[in-house]
């Protein structure tokens, strides 16, 4: 009898444990049933972007990345948005994806521009600003760094001028 109710007693304890977990993801994932307003930018790229990511401006987050497409016209990558009703984005802002670091989600920053203008709800970020694509910064320095050394120019040591080409 005296095993049974230990093992109910640490049962009830991991139950509570579940329940405050729960409890505060819940609270700390700023969760917002209610909608915002829409808006839709249309980028070249959009790597690392993901349904459900930050919006941020001047690093606070101010609404929430709601879904991605691909326009079969034009080929652009469109991206909803929904942000905080509160906030009212000027004509010439621009929406840039960019990450925290070298590790983590991208995330879409919007630069606030100084149009006495607003967007409409519902309307378009035009100005917009696409991800760097890491790996091709990085194959392109590879590249060009071959590209150098195959030529087998570079500077003359100091103190000397450049010898004339061979014919």
């Amino acid at each position: 009898m005296n095993r049974n109710a230990v093992e109910t007693i640490m049962g009830a304890v991991v139950l509570v444990v579940a329940a405050v977990f729960l409890f505060f993801a819940y609270t700390t994932t700023q969760v917002n049933a209610t909608g915002g307003t829409q808006y839709t930018a249309q980028f070249d790229r959009v790597d690392g972007l993901r349904d459900g990511g930050d919006v941020k401006i001047s690093g606070i987050k101010v609404g929430t990345i709601e879904s991605q497409s691909l326009d079969p016209k034009t080929f652009l990558a469109t991206v909803t948005i929904n942000i905080d009703p509160r906030i009212k984005l000027p004509e010439d802002s621009v929406a840039v994806i960019t990450s925290p670091g070298l590790l983590g989600d991208n995330f879409l920053s919007i630069e606030p521009g100084n149009d006495d203008k607003n967007i409409a709800p519902g309307g378009r970020i035009t100005h917009t600003q696409a991800a760097m694509n890491l790996q091709s910064l990085i194959g392109q320095v590879i590249y060009n760094a071959g590209q150098n050394k195959g030529q087998g120019g570079g500077a003359a040591p100091q103190g000397q001028a450049p010898s004339p080409p061979k014919p």
